[in-house]
């Protein structure tokens, strides 16, 4: 017994036919791309079976059938985000893998998947048939959002411009700021543009948006990456026209990028008021003036996106961006894994990219951003908190074990707290 009946659901019809079970666990593992057609499911399959001149789907018929096959019945409504099962071939899970099929039989490469966390996954018929409508007029009622205009448009210019002018015009006089007031000035403002709720994002902050999806996100391009070593080839990347990609949630390159990129627009725009003669002030600040301001920012914006940045190793922030928006691993060059030309391990992986007997990869991490709960990828204040408080924990426990093991560095620092230096005891 290893056919099962697979229905596949979509916002416009559905489809029906019996496959492999094999085939219906690839189905299953692709949901981890999001797709919402039945077009999206075949090209997001291609990651986990190799495609072939005949479209896996071909042979389906329209409509529902939910009789009883072989091993079962499978039944995939990506209206309603649910997926129920009756298959003594397999249990559909929500986290698991498949083996990787190259087009004529299974192989021994494993491939990760994990399914949204908003998808439902049943193990009966009667309980999908009786949750499939509530479930479409949910999400109906909260379609997806594209966050990225208000992220990158109008609306981050307007904020930068208008805190930027508040926070100069609570100096007195001819008061001048120290490096360290502004950069705190500055981090505060971002902060407040991170974690104020708005209208636009249906309540939620920036913050909650730029979180929401990172972990999935983050999982699938280290799975890819997993596909991509074992295999040898790049697994395919997200349509630019797929519902994945059009409302892509953020990962941890992108967090990492929009962070620089507002922080270098802060900088820019605090350096031209405080150098501009005449916009000093939110009141004395006249309409052309801030509305100069923003294009000059809006131009910044474009540029910063559009060149490739020091910090980021000479990569673009945009490709950066669109490579994990398709779900593209960033590779590295012979010449990037070379970080020191006597390390011979450094050298040994360079030789094997050069020759392409493998393949590195690269990516960010947010280890430069300010140390603040508004900047971090913890969802709540209350787990950030309590990270800090381990991390606090575990360095008082690592000095004191320390100072136990190594006595004569304590000696050491007594006496430097003297004004002596350690050689001073030679002497």
């Amino acid at each position: 017994m290893s056919e099962v009946r697979l229905n596949i659901i979509d916002w416009e019809g559905a489809v029906h036919g019996t496959v492999h079970g094999s085939v219906s666990d690839a189905v299953v593992a692709s949901l981890s791309a999001e797709p919402q057609t039945l077009i999206e499911v075949e090209a997001a399959m291609a990651r986990f079976i190799r495609p072939t001149e005949q479209r896996p789907f071909l042979s389906f018929k329209a409509g529902v059938n939910d009789e009883p096959w072989d091993a079962g019945v499978v039944l995939v409504d990506l209206a309603a985000r649910v997926l129920a099962s009756e298959s003594l071939y397999s249990q559909p899970e929500k986290e698991g893998e498949v083996a990787y099929h190259d087009g004529t039989k299974a192989t021994d490469v494993a491939v990760l998947y994990r399914v949204p966390d908003d998808w439902v996954f049943l193990n009966s018929l009667a309980e999908y048939k009786a949750v499939r409508a509530r479930r479409r007029t949910e999400l109906a009622a909260n379609p997806a959002l594209d966050a990225r205009p208000l992220f990158y448009g109008k609306a981050l210019l307007d904020f930068i411009v208008g805190e930027g002018l508040s926070a100069q015009s609570r100096a007195s006089g001819d008061q001048e700021f120290t490096e360290e007031e502004i950069a705190s000035l500055i981090s505060g403002i971002h902060a407040k543009w991170l974690i104020t709720p708005r209208e636009e994002l249906n309540g939620e902050s920036p913050r909650d948006v730029l979180l929401a999806r990172r972990e999935h996100i983050d999982f699938d391009l280290h799975t890819r990456q997993l596909q991509w070593t074992f295999l040898g080839e790049g697994p395919p990347c997200l349509s630019r026209d797929s519902f994945a990609y059009r409302f892509a949630g953020f990962g941890t390159q992108e967090c990492v990028v929009y962070y620089d990129l507002v922080r270098h627009l802060l900088w820019e725009c605090w350096e031209r008021i405080a150098n501009s003669g005449k916009i000093k002030t939110t009141e004395g600040a006249t309409a052309p003036e801030t509305a100069q301001l923003k294009s000059c920012l809006q131009d910044l914006k474009e540029e910063w996106l559009e060149q490739p940045q020091k910090d980021f190793s000479g990569r673009v922030p945009a490709l950066i961006i669109e490579n994990e928006r398709r779900r593209l691993p960033s590779t590295m060059s012979s010449k990037d894994v070379v970080i020191d030309e006597d390390c011979d391990i450094c050298q040994m992986m360079g030789d094997d990219i050069r020759m392409g007997l493998g393949v590195s990869f690269w990516g960010l991490d947010g280890c430069n951003m300010d140390d603040d709960f508004a900047f971090s990828f913890f969802r709540t204040r209350e787990e950030w908190e309590a990270d800090k408080q381990r991390w606090e924990e575990f360095n008082r426990e690592f000095d004191r074990k320390w100072k136990e093991e190594h006595p004569e560095d304590l000696v050491d620092e007594n006496f430097e707290s003297l004004g002596f230096e350690g050689n001073d005891l030679i002497q």
